[in-house]
């Protein structure tokens, strides 16, 4: 970090509600903006510095505005620290995710209009955040911090701060409450943004403050999708039975351009509440849900059943080099996730087996993947009977390509939307549904049907480095099978 970047010009004492504060004044030499470090105690040289490092919201600190849980998260940082001693909390003025306030209202309008909060950024020329923290990490650095405990449940500052050689011990998350006016973009910052928040199972659908109660929402469940899914739970039944191997569903989202995802990797929600309702029905129905590592990367999803009753699934992740964050929201999976991988030596696979994460050691494909026929053999040798495939594009080309999947449920939204679909021109993948039948869920159609191809495509062979398959749990493995809903 550049010693110069910021400068410190005075500091004084600041009685407040939660305690008595030192309050810094610093100047950023890049642009002249003034940041602020409010501390308490002595933090010279000291390790595990309780921290926050907030952006500047005038109308959540100063106005207590409920649109947002800027202002709540600002003076419950304030209150951990007073009740600690010691911490600081970094002031840094970059208001509206640092696009300016003139500019956040503007987008404040656009939200008013049905847009959420990163559409509306992206509608008026900007990033979904546009914030940077060099400024953040030069103020700790001249107060002396070594290391600190960050309070935020924003991943994207974790990384931002750790890339700029921060050393953040751990991560302690900041309550939000959720009212009619921030359900809406508190869902967004979750769902785009990966937020780690837990918020609220079933919330109303709450849209720009004004609350929706759509029963039919909860009610998809007609007497057709649950015809198709008592159909689907007999064929993995007999398949399973037959072959020993799982039966595969492709489950996901696309629009009417057959996008699925964003070019950058940013979250994209594409199903509708009701459409939603129906993918949960389905993981409840299967023993275990897959998803890359690009998928975990993008949306952080938790991969449970929470808008029906059901069991939740077996979380698997296929991570060829383990990239998976450590604070990743599927580590609080009821169920602990297992990782597909060609790493069971690396630090990081040291790491996830002491927090009790199970491993998958698979053989490799020669462009360096793990091997997902291997992956399949091992996990019907494990007793899983069926398994939802989730995303992202890669997986699901991949599956296709190799005629490893048996079914799929493809949710369209009525929706234009530029970025990545599931093939791309030259993937020399073809496959067709046959049996179709379609449902609709809300404004979205749900196509199910059986993957088949042509007689004349046999399928992309994948050489393999032939190795043997290792099982490598964190504890000693069991010869049980792992709990599997009775319906799949």
């Amino acid at each position: 970090m550049h010693p110069d970047l910021v400068r410190r010009t005075t500091t004084a004492r600041i009685p407040t509600a939660e305690g008595t504060f030192q309050l810094s004044h610093y100047v950023d030499a890049r642009d002249g903006k003034e940041h602020l470090a409010l501390v308490m105690g002595d933090v010279q040289n000291q390790q595990n510095v309780l921290a926050r490092v907030h952006s500047e919201c005038f109308t959540g600190d100063v106005l207590g505005s409920q649109r947002c849980d800027c202002g709540e998260q600002l003076h419950q940082a304030m209150r951990l620290i007073a009740q600690e001693g010691q911490g600081v909390i970094l002031y840094l003025r970059q208001e509206g995710r640092g696009i300016g306030l003139e500019q956040k209202l503007k987008a404040y309008n656009l939200q008013d209009q049905g847009y959420d909060t990163v559409d509306a950024n992206l509608m008026l020329g900007h990033q979904a955040d546009e914030r940077e923290y060099s400024a953040a990490a030069a103020i700790l650095s001249d107060l002396g911090i070594l290391s600190i405990r960050l309070m935020t449940n924003n991943p994207t500052k974790i990384d931002h701060l750790a890339d700029l050689g921060i050393a953040i011990i751990e991560r302690l998350p900041l309550s939000s409450t959720v009212t009619h006016d921030n359900a809406a973009y508190l869902a967004t910052k979750v769902e785009r943004m990966r937020h780690l928040l837990t918020l609220p199972v079933r919330p109303p659908a709450y849209t720009n403050g004004h609350a929706h109660i759509d029963d039919h929402a909860h009610k998809v469940s007609g007497a057709e999708v649950e015809r198709q899914l008592a159909a689907l739970g007999h064929r993995a039944l007999e398949h399973y039975a037959q072959r020993r191997q799982p039966f595969v569903t492709l489950s996901y989202a696309q629009t009417l351009d057959g996008t699925i995802g964003t070019a950058v990797g940013d979250p994209l929600r594409i199903s509708g509440p009701e459409s939603l309702v129906v993918t949960h029905q389905l993981r409840a129905r299967h023993d275990a849900i897959l998803v890359g590592i690009g998928t975990l990367l993008a949306d952080n999803p938790q991969l449970t059943v929470r808008l029906v009753e059901g069991p939740d699934p077996q979380p698997i992740i296929v991570d060829s080099h383990l990239r998976l964050p450590v604070d990743a929201r599927i580590f609080s999976h009821p169920k602990s996730p297992w990782i597909a991988t060609l790493d069971t030596e690396s630090a990081a696979a040291h790491t996830l087996r002491e927090r009790g994460i199970t491993l998958l050691s698979l053989p490799s494909t020669l462009d360096g993947k793990v091997n997902l026929k291997a992956l399949f053999s091992l996990l019907g040798d494990k007793g899983i009977r069926s398994v939802m495939v989730e995303g992202g594009a890669s997986i699901i080309a991949s599956l296709i390509r190799q005629q490893l999947a048996h079914y799929a449920i493809i949710t369209i939204a009525p929706r234009f939307v530029p970025g990545i679909s599931v093939l791309t021109p030259g993937s020399q993948a073809t496959a067709a549904l046959h049996h179709v039948t379609y449902t609709q869920a809300g404004n979205d159609i749900i196509a199910w049907g059986d993957l088949e191809w042509s007689p004349n495509h046999a399928g992309a062979a994948i050489p393999v480095n032939h190795h043997t398959n290792n099982f490598v749990p964190s504890s000693p493995p069991t010869t049980a099978s792992p709990t599997v809903s009775p319906s799949l």
